[in-house]
Protein backbone atom coordinates (compact mmCIF):
# COMPACT_ATOMS: atom_id res chain seq x y z
CA UNK A 1 0.00 0.00 0.00
CA UNK A 2 1.47 3.29 -1.61
CA UNK A 3 1.36 6.12 1.50
CA UNK A 4 1.74 10.06 0.97
CA UNK A 5 4.97 11.56 2.50
CA UNK A 6 2.27 13.37 4.34
CA UNK A 7 1.03 10.35 5.84
CA UNK A 8 4.64 9.07 6.35
CA UNK A 9 5.73 12.26 8.46
CA UNK A 10 2.71 11.89 10.92
CA UNK A 11 3.02 8.25 11.52
CA UNK A 12 6.50 8.88 12.48
CA UNK A 13 5.31 11.53 13.98
CA UNK A 14 2.66 9.46 16.72
CA UNK A 15 5.93 6.83 17.02
CA UNK A 16 7.79 9.44 18.71
CA UNK A 17 5.85 10.39 21.09
CA UNK A 18 4.42 13.68 19.24
CA UNK A 19 0.47 13.11 20.39
CA UNK A 20 1.09 11.32 23.54
CA UNK A 21 3.83 13.78 25.52
CA UNK A 22 4.68 16.90 23.50
CA UNK A 23 1.09 18.26 22.72
CA UNK A 24 -0.18 17.16 26.17
CA UNK A 25 2.65 18.45 27.63
CA UNK A 26 2.51 21.78 25.72
CA UNK A 27 -1.08 22.05 26.55
CA UNK A 28 -0.73 21.82 30.16
CA UNK A 29 2.55 23.74 30.67
CA UNK A 30 0.58 26.66 28.69
CA UNK A 31 -2.73 26.23 30.51
CA UNK A 32 -1.09 26.57 34.55
CA UNK A 33 1.51 29.34 32.98
CA UNK A 34 -1.64 31.52 31.42
CA UNK A 35 -3.11 30.80 34.88
CA UNK A 36 -0.33 31.41 37.12
CA UNK A 37 0.64 34.99 34.88
CA UNK A 38 -2.96 36.32 34.86
CA UNK A 39 -3.10 35.65 38.55
CA UNK A 40 -0.36 36.25 40.49
CA UNK A 41 -0.37 33.58 42.98
CA UNK A 42 3.24 33.09 43.07
CA UNK A 43 4.48 36.75 43.49
CA UNK A 44 5.45 39.66 41.61
CA UNK A 45 8.13 41.73 41.02
CA UNK A 46 7.44 45.63 39.73
CA UNK A 47 3.67 45.02 39.36
CA UNK A 48 4.79 42.29 36.89
CA UNK A 49 4.25 38.44 37.25
CA UNK A 50 7.40 36.08 38.06
CA UNK A 51 7.85 35.01 35.37
CA UNK A 52 10.77 32.77 36.09
CA UNK A 53 9.01 31.14 39.22
CA UNK A 54 5.56 30.68 37.18
CA UNK A 55 7.28 28.77 34.17
CA UNK A 56 9.35 26.53 36.59
CA UNK A 57 6.03 25.57 38.23
CA UNK A 58 4.41 25.46 34.84
CA UNK A 59 6.75 23.03 33.75
CA UNK A 60 6.93 20.88 36.88
CA UNK A 61 3.06 20.35 36.45
CA UNK A 62 3.08 19.76 32.86
CA UNK A 63 5.71 16.95 33.17
CA UNK A 64 4.23 15.43 36.51
CA UNK A 65 1.00 14.89 34.01
CA UNK A 66 2.05 13.05 30.86
CA UNK A 67 4.23 10.90 33.66
CA UNK A 68 0.21 9.70 34.91
CA UNK A 69 -0.32 7.48 31.98
CA UNK A 70 -4.68 8.14 32.73
CA UNK A 71 -4.46 11.57 32.60
CA UNK A 72 -2.76 11.40 28.60
CA UNK A 73 -5.42 8.97 27.79
CA UNK A 74 -8.31 11.27 28.80
CA UNK A 75 -6.44 14.36 27.75
CA UNK A 76 -5.97 12.55 23.72
CA UNK A 77 -9.63 10.98 23.87
CA UNK A 78 -11.20 14.30 25.03
CA UNK A 79 -9.76 16.82 22.93
CA UNK A 80 -10.81 15.71 19.62
CA UNK A 81 -14.41 15.47 20.87
CA UNK A 82 -14.17 19.23 22.43
CA UNK A 83 -12.39 21.13 19.15
CA UNK A 84 -15.70 19.08 17.53
CA UNK A 85 -18.08 20.79 19.85
CA UNK A 86 -15.98 24.45 19.60
CA UNK A 87 -15.84 23.56 15.48
CA UNK A 88 -20.44 23.10 15.87
CA UNK A 89 -20.57 25.93 18.24
CA UNK A 90 -18.59 28.64 16.33
CA UNK A 91 -20.72 27.30 12.94
CA UNK A 92 -23.77 28.05 14.97
CA UNK A 93 -23.22 31.18 15.95
CA UNK A 94 -21.71 32.18 12.44
CA UNK A 95 -25.60 31.24 11.27
CA UNK A 96 -26.76 32.76 13.65
CA UNK A 97 -25.07 36.09 12.85
CA UNK A 98 -25.94 36.15 9.38
CA UNK A 99 -29.28 36.55 10.13
CA UNK A 100 -28.17 39.39 13.08
CA UNK A 101 -31.00 42.52 12.08
CA UNK A 102 -28.07 44.59 13.19
CA UNK A 103 -24.01 45.39 12.41
CA UNK A 104 -22.71 43.72 15.22
CA UNK A 105 -23.87 40.75 16.97
CA UNK A 106 -23.99 40.56 20.76
CA UNK A 107 -26.02 37.89 21.55
CA UNK A 108 -25.21 37.78 25.31
CA UNK A 109 -27.05 41.49 25.22
CA UNK A 110 -29.83 40.89 22.85
CA UNK A 111 -31.00 37.53 23.75
CA UNK A 112 -29.91 36.63 27.51
CA UNK A 113 -31.58 33.76 27.94
CA UNK A 114 -30.73 31.92 24.31
CA UNK A 115 -27.59 32.90 25.57
CA UNK A 116 -27.31 31.33 28.77
CA UNK A 117 -29.34 28.03 27.52
CA UNK A 118 -26.56 28.02 24.33
CA UNK A 119 -23.96 28.54 27.37
CA UNK A 120 -25.11 25.77 29.80
CA UNK A 121 -25.86 23.13 27.12
CA UNK A 122 -21.72 23.67 25.53
CA UNK A 123 -20.83 23.02 29.44
CA UNK A 124 -22.72 19.86 29.74
CA UNK A 125 -21.39 18.64 26.13
CA UNK A 126 -18.18 19.30 27.54
CA UNK A 127 -18.57 17.24 30.68
CA UNK A 128 -20.09 14.94 29.19
CA UNK A 129 -17.23 14.30 26.72
CA UNK A 130 -14.65 14.21 29.67
CA UNK A 131 -17.15 11.74 31.41
CA UNK A 132 -16.81 9.53 28.42
CA UNK A 133 -13.06 9.75 27.90
CA UNK A 134 -11.90 9.24 31.50
CA UNK A 135 -11.86 5.62 32.31
CA UNK A 136 -12.32 3.57 35.31
CA UNK A 137 -10.22 0.84 36.30
CA UNK A 138 -12.27 -1.59 35.18
CA UNK A 139 -11.55 0.31 31.93
CA UNK A 140 -15.66 1.58 31.96
CA UNK A 141 -16.27 5.12 31.02
CA UNK A 142 -17.70 7.30 33.91
CA UNK A 143 -20.49 8.18 31.47
CA UNK A 144 -21.05 4.75 31.43
CA UNK A 145 -21.21 3.91 34.76
CA UNK A 146 -23.65 6.90 35.32
CA UNK A 147 -26.08 5.79 32.88
CA UNK A 148 -26.02 2.03 33.66
CA UNK A 149 -26.40 3.70 37.88
CA UNK A 150 -28.92 5.42 36.55
CA UNK A 151 -30.93 2.91 34.24
CA UNK A 152 -30.79 0.27 36.96
CA UNK A 153 -31.45 2.05 40.42
CA UNK A 154 -34.31 4.32 38.64
CA UNK A 155 -35.89 2.14 35.82
CA UNK A 156 -36.46 3.28 32.34
CA UNK A 157 -39.68 4.64 33.53
CA UNK A 158 -38.86 7.00 36.58
CA UNK A 159 -35.90 8.73 33.90
CA UNK A 160 -38.96 9.41 31.50
CA UNK A 161 -41.27 10.85 34.05
CA UNK A 162 -38.61 13.21 35.20
CA UNK A 163 -38.08 13.89 31.59
CA UNK A 164 -41.81 14.58 30.79
CA UNK A 165 -42.12 16.33 34.05
CA UNK A 166 -39.27 18.83 32.93
CA UNK A 167 -40.63 19.82 29.62
CA UNK A 168 -44.24 20.34 30.85
CA UNK A 169 -43.15 22.65 33.66
CA UNK A 170 -40.92 24.45 31.06
CA UNK A 171 -43.51 24.89 28.77
CA UNK A 172 -45.64 26.15 31.35
CA UNK A 173 -42.86 28.60 32.89
CA UNK A 174 -42.13 29.61 28.58
CA UNK A 175 -45.75 30.17 28.16
CA UNK A 176 -47.50 32.01 31.09
CA UNK A 177 -44.72 33.98 31.99
CA UNK A 178 -45.17 38.06 31.97
CA UNK A 179 -44.53 39.98 28.70
CA UNK A 180 -41.23 42.68 29.63
CA UNK A 181 -42.38 46.03 29.80
CA UNK A 182 -39.99 47.66 27.94
CA UNK A 183 -40.60 45.87 24.77
CA UNK A 184 -42.98 46.27 21.73
CA UNK A 185 -45.94 44.33 23.40
CA UNK A 186 -48.32 46.03 25.25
Amino acid sequence: MATSPLASAIEFLEKFGLFDVVLPFLLIFTFVFAILEKTMILGKENDQPKRNLNSMVAFVIALLTIASNKIVNAITTALPNIVLLSVISLSFLMLVGVFAETGEFSLKEKHKGFYYTFVIFSFIGVMLIFLASVKTSAGVSWLSVIFNYIKESWGGAVVSSIILLIIVIGSIIFVTRAPKKGGGEE
